[in-house]
């Protein structure tokens, strides 16, 4: 294994902060995740398992070993009218989603476009437009730190929850090497979403196919969040809040637009980006940091910026939401080191 210092880490999250790892290394296989871990216990460092960086908010420094997965393989096995894909933790997530849905296979098209790698899909339990990881989700394989030894995960050991996860829970502890989905070969392919749905109308479909909803999440996606390449971002900067269904009637009587989803538990998962529209925060620059003109929902880098002034921003924004519906927004993206 090679291990570089003073390594820098702008290029490797989608917000590029400059931020520099004190050692560096990429393993591409388990026996040398393995030997990462034995090399930075013999130099008493702690380690950091970095993904494709679009869900972090790294500081300036990172004490220790920074460890950048970069297992790629893609195999499958046919069950029936199912396909089992074993994936690795290295893979980008989008180029995992095309390839399956050029094979037929449908169960993550609706989630083509988001950022990251493969292995940071479950820390995350990532989602999008109606579908999460865990609707797919069938068994990982991690390396346990704290008992020096591979373990696999079913989805019921995961503790998945909204954008939560055993990993997210226990973060540091679980080094992902590859994650194994369950895709289907004849599933009906659904739309859940207005943003979808609109889209399709608009273009005269009313049941798209598996490739249209592939393209359809693109372009949706594309015409409302920027390129990271071209503005620096981290997607979608808070979760979308889940309230009571009385508070929800509460903020209807006033804001009769709001838009919300009803959850299994009778409670109510509010738009997060609606409430910030609402509080005029659209389009607000604050220095090098802002909130993209086009969607609340996204905090923007312009440059020359700081972790802290980003969240000096976010924390503004938290503030306004609570005064104005007493509602509490969580971030999404996750310090890192934490």
């Amino acid at each position: 294994m090679k291990y570089i210092s003073d390594y820098a880490l702008s290029e490797y999250n989608t917000l590029g902060f400059r931020s520099v790892a004190q050692f560096f290394a990429e393993p591409q296989s388990p026996e040398e995740i393995e030997a990462c871990i034995q090399w930075a216990k013999e130099k008493q460092l702690s380690v950091h398992v970095l993904g494709g960086g679009s869900n972090v908010l790294l500081a300036p420094q990172v004490n220790g070993l920074v460890l950048k997965p970069a297992l790629n393989d893609i195999s499958f096995e046919l069950k029936g009218d199912d396909v089992l894909v074993t994936v690795g933790a290295g893979t980008d997530w989008h180029e995992l989603v095309r390839w399956t849905v050029e094979r037929g296979w449908s169960g993550i098209e609706s989630m083509a476009l988001i950022p990251g790698s493969v292995g940071a899909a479950p820390v995350q339990n990532i989602g999008a437009y109606g579908t999460e990881l865990k609707d797919v989700f069938y068994r990982l394989t991690a390396f346990d730190t704290q008992q020096n030894s591979w373990v696999s995960f079913t989805k019921e050991a995961c503790n998945f929850a909204y954008r939560d996860s055993r990993f997210k829970q226990e973060k540091g502890r679980f080094i992902i090497a590859e994650v194994v989905l369950k895709l289907s070969r004849t599933a009906t392919v659904n739309v859940k979403y207005d943003a979808l749905t609109g889209y399709f109308s608009g273009l005269g479909i009313d049941k798209p196919s598996l490739v249209q909803v592939f393209d359809g999440v693109c372009a949706v996606r594309r015409a409302k969040l920027p390129d990271p390449s071209e503005l620096a971002n981290a997607g979608s900067f808070f979760k979308n809040p889940v309230i009571s269904a009385d508070h929800y009637q509460q903020i209807l009587e006033h804001w009769p637009t709001l838009v919300g989803y009803p959850e299994p538990d009778g409670r109510v998962k509010v738009a997060a980006g609606w409430l910030i529209d609402k509080c005029q925060w659209k389009g607000y620059r604050q220095g090098p940091v802002g909130v993209y003109e086009k969607q609340a929902l996204v905090l923007v880098h312009y440059g020359d910026g700081t972790r802290d002034q980003l969240l000096a921003l976010a924390s503004d924004i938290k503030e306004s939401i609570h005064s104005a519906f007493g509602i509490d927004l969580e971030i999404e993206p996750q310090l890192f080191p934490r």
